[in-house]
């Protein structure tokens, strides 16, 4: 069959799952009201559109390079990828509406775009030149729409190219190969600082040269088992007759390879932040590996030692039932992946929000104490007035971990740093205490010079490089205000202070597994409309009689 007919049976299946994501959508803005900011529907909207988008756009991005190779193999079916590539205009509607809620602050998804944190963390206005609302606006907009023109303009050449039977100089090919080489490099410098923007930004104080890569090699996986899955649906319908066990063969390779490369990636990303041990990086890995251990590791698993284990034989590449199956898996194996990089940083932002709130309230308890004449003491009052002690320690701004060694006078036999407000003592270390930096004997205090202290408690001259991690931080000291915002978030462990469970957080629930089923539902809703509006197979591409006839 030329044409892809969408069926009735096809069109119910892919609304009705579109309608079941959107009621999961609307329940989750409403079922934790409680928390307030509607974190969980924000997450979960932030998540599929991130995740869809970005199938979308690396779909685009395997096209023009496959046909920058010259390779001839996916002809057969380049209209799926095509396809794909277009749902970057519907994914223009879903970051838009994310847009609109960073201007209008209806949610708080990214703890850079509190113009009150900014003024206040010398990190946050450090990374403010490229982390704000307006740089979000102009990457989305900006990038997304030339990414939507660049495809789309590959796609109707490729059609213009079925309708002229007179072209013998593969003339349609050539332009169709021009927009794909220069497709590469902007997908590549582009794509990068749109994901630093959309997901590595939650976590906002940490940062990591290698997630562009990590985020787009998840992506490519996700990409390309779906692309399996729907064309083990479209041959079960009759369509693409031409592709065969060699092109599956293929793309199961594909599918093993980059999930290798995942796992390559993923194991050098954690090796090296693991060894070099430096704080602001290990805060990333430490919050999920306490908190989400079930999330961390069952991630690992599913996108790693599980196509490992079926995909590694020849055969299993070329069984319809097992490649269908290692496809499902792999492609909800990512989802998480994508999950577990968003829902953390999202949580504690949660947190430090419901913090700053109760700090706010108590500020005008003390403002009308003070009105009524009762009597005040001041923050450096009340740090002389409870020396030694964390809580007040707390109060006066510094970062207190336990296990600190704070000495109240200069001179000691160990190797002791003062830095004016602090005497750091170095010759003890504190195993499992995750601080701000693994320094010996614990964080210094950034009370006083704030960031440029705890600089030069390791000898250091670069800030940027020392961020306290506030969350980390106080869930380790014997402080009740923050247990109790624990407790908003999720429950806690008396014993370490770790954020206890939550639904929808610390792992997905039903209300995330049906938002994606919905997410999922439109994406194909998208996808076989377009598929049906020209021929499934091209006509007159060059490389077409070698992918008809490929054979591994």
């Amino acid at each position: 069959m030329e044409t892809f007919v969408f069926s009735s049976r096809a069109k119910i299946t892919t609304l009705s799952l579109m309608g079941v994501g959107f009621l999961c959508l609307l329940i989750s803005f409403f079922v934790d009201g409680g928390e307030g900011h509607h974190m969980r529907f924000w997450t979960n909207f932030l998540h599929n559109s991130v995740f869809f988008v970005g199938i979308a756009a690396i779909a685009g991005f395997a096209l023009a390079a496959f046909t920058t190779a010259y390779a001839g193999w996916f002809v057969q079916f380049k209209r799926v990828w095509e396809s794909f590539g277009t749902f970057l205009l519907p994914g223009l509607f879903l970051m838009g509406v994310l847009i609109v809620g960073l201007f209008t602050h209806g949610h708080h998804l990214y703890h850079w775009n509190d113009e009150a944190a900014v003024a206040t963390d010398a990190i946050l206005e450090h990374k403010s030149s490229f982390l704000n609302k307006y740089w979000y606006t102009f990457g989305t907009i900006g990038f997304m729409g030339l990414w939507y023109f660049m495809i789309g303009k590959m796609r109707n050449i490729s059609i213009a190219e079925d309708k002229d039977d007179r072209d013998t100089k593969f003339t349609y090919y050539k332009n169709y190969k021009f927009w794909a080489a220069a497709f590469l490099p902007i997908f590549g410098f582009t794509s990068a600082a749109l994901i630093w923007q959309w997901v590595m930004s939650i976590d906002s104080h940490w940062y990591s040269t290698m997630f562009a890569w990590y985020a787009s090699a998840s992506l490519f996986v996700a990409m390309t088992a779906l692309t399996i899955m729907l064309l083990i649906y479209l041959k079960s319908r009759g369509y693409f007759p031409g592709v065969n066990q060699e092109h599956f063969h293929d793309l199961g390779k594909y599918l093993f390879a980059i999930s290798i490369f995942w796992t390559y990636v993923w194991f050098s990303q954690f090796m090296l932040i693991w060894y070099a041990n430096v704080g602001e990086e290990t805060i990333y890995f430490r919050e999920r590996m306490d908190n989400y251990p079930v999330l961390f590791w069952s991630n690992l698993g599913l996108n790693f030692l599980l196509p490992f284990l079926i995909l590694m034989r020849n055969d299993t590449k070329r069984k319809m039932g097992t490649l269908f199956f290692a496809s499902a898996l792999v492609f909800f194996g990512h989802w998480l992946d994508f999950f577990s990089m968003i829902k953390p940083g999202a949580r504690l932002t949660l947190i430090e929000l419901t913090e700053h709130e109760g700090a706010h309230g108590e500020e005008g308890d003390h403002a009308e104490m003070g009105a009524h004449g009762e009597e005040e003491l001041g923050h450096d009052q009340q740090a002389e007035g409870h020396d030694g002690d964390e809580t007040a320690a707390l109060a006066h701004g510094e970062v207190v971990s336990e296990g600190d060694n704070l000495e109240a006078t200069a001179g000691t036999q160990n190797d002791v740093r003062d830095n004016g407000n602090v005497h750091f003592d170095a010759s003890e270390q504190n195993e499992g205490v995750p601080v701000a930096n693994d320094f010996a004997g614990g964080s210094p205090s950034t009370s006083g010079d704030g960031i440029d202290v705890l600089a030069s408690a390791a000898n250091r001259t670069d800030a940027d490089v020392f961020e306290p991690n506030h969350y980390i931080q106080e869930e380790n000291v014997d402080d009740t205000e923050m247990l109790g915002h624990l407790e908003v978030a999720g429950g806690h462990s008396e014993a370490t202070h770790t954020l206890g469970f939550k639904s929808g957080y610390t792992l997905p629930g039903l209300l995330e597994i049906g938002t994606f089923l919905g997410f999922l539902g439109g994406f194909l809703f998208f996808v076989l409309s377009k598929l049906s509006t020209a021929r499934i197979e091209p006509k007159h591409d060059p490389y077409l009689e070698e992918s008809l006839h490929h054979h591994t």
